[in-house]
């Protein structure tokens, strides 16, 4: 059983400006939540009790706020005679627990720099469940992302993500090749009639000790200058499945929602407002 799971939360999230001076990114809301809750309460749906968060180093941070206990509302509610609402205010079981790791936003960039860090910190040595933080996938009264990636990966494989659209759609993302339910690669932007299929990656992941420590190495052998090039995980990724690692296609019809955009956010919010 995985019970451990990687979120990066961390970055400016400059594409957002400005609101994202005052909010974090993952914080922006999507109906009575925000964008990052979606993904949590996912994974805590599929079994996970540790959530390692990579956050910035801006203080106070909004998603600690967030999912810790906040005393004074819970007596205001309780001496309100508003008792029902205490469920709403609590933000996590009693049994998961959140860590956080700082990452300073002037260092390495990129999708695989949090994952190595908490990999690294936490001496992290079994299979863990990996989402961004400022996107999910929604599917309600459906299989949610975590526990298809759970059940493709058959309780030993790393596993990705992929959504189903449709195939005119594809030239705005990795859209994933694969064999036999595993992972051949990531074709970036495809034309429609050159894309391998009709799943794109949303960065959504199983990963095993073994991909978990390429990424490791990657990040700490290889020195990008800021304006170079990022850190992304899909290269160790490429370099694990090219040495003969698996990763299982874990499909879904669910819908991919994306608050990087605003035209994404507001369609995110009337997908789930609209349920």
């Amino acid at each position: 059983m995985i019970t451990k799971a990687i979120i990066p939360v961390a970055g400016w999230g400059t594409r957002r400006l400005p609101i994202t001076k005052i909010i974090e990114k993952s914080m922006l809301p999507v109906g009575n939540r925000p964008l990052v809750d979606y993904s949590v309460q996912d994974l805590i749906k599929a079994g996970v009790k540790d959530i390692y968060m990579v956050i910035g180093n801006a203080e106070p941070c909004q998603v600690q706020e967030f999912y810790k206990e906040n005393l004074a509302l819970n007596q205001y509610l309780v001496e309100r005679g508003k008792e029902d609402k205490l469920e709403l205010a609590k933000t996590l079981p009693d049994d998961v627990t959140v860590h956080y790791t700082i990452q300073d936003p002037s260092g390495k960039y990129g999708t695989a720099v949090p994952i190595a860090m908490v990999v690294e910190e936490y001496k992290i040595d079994e299979p863990v469940l990996v989402f961004m933080g400022d996107d999910f996938v929604w599917n309600p009264g459906g299989e949610s992302a975590a526990e298809a990636l759970i059940k493709a990966s058959e309780g030993k494989n790393s596993a990705i993500l992929g959504v189903e659209i449709n195939k005119e759609n594809v030239e705005k993302y990795g859209v994933l090749s694969e064999k036999d339910g595993n992972l051949v690669g990531v074709v970036e932007k495809p034309k429609p009639e050159d894309a391998p299929s009709n799943l794109i990656n949303v960065s959504k992941y199983i990963m095993t000790p073994d991909l978990l420590q390429r990424i490791v190495k990657y990040v700490a052998e290889n020195d990008f200058g800021p304006k170079d090039q990022e850190y992304m995980v899909t290269d160790p990724i490429d370099e694990f499945i090219k040495d003969g690692g698996i990763m299982k296609v874990a499909p879904t019809n669910g819908e991919y929602l994306d608050g990087g955009s605003v035209e994404g956010w507001l369609h995110a919010n009337n997908v789930v407002c609209g349920n």
